[in-house]
């Protein structure tokens, strides 16, 4: 039981240490969760001029077959 108790203590033990890192070095945080939101909002951007060039295609095919 003894020894259960120590794994216990030292996953506790690892678990306060990994929150004073984040603590102590969350501008770290904040800069990978910022550059990450910046990357989904490019990722975005990207894909919406993506559908408009297929649609601009699309419609220069469509008026190109009428004439």
């Amino acid at each position: 039981m003894e020894f259960v108790w120590s794994v216990v203590a030292f996953i506790g033990e690892a678990i306060e240490a990994i929150f004073g890192y984040v603590e102590h070095h969350y501008w770290l945080f904040a800069l990978l969760a910022g550059g990450y939101v910046f990357y989904l909002h490019d990722r975005s951007v990207h894909a919406r001029f993506d559908a408009l060039d297929k649609r601009v295609d699309e419609i220069r095919r469509r008026l190109a077959i009428e004439y």
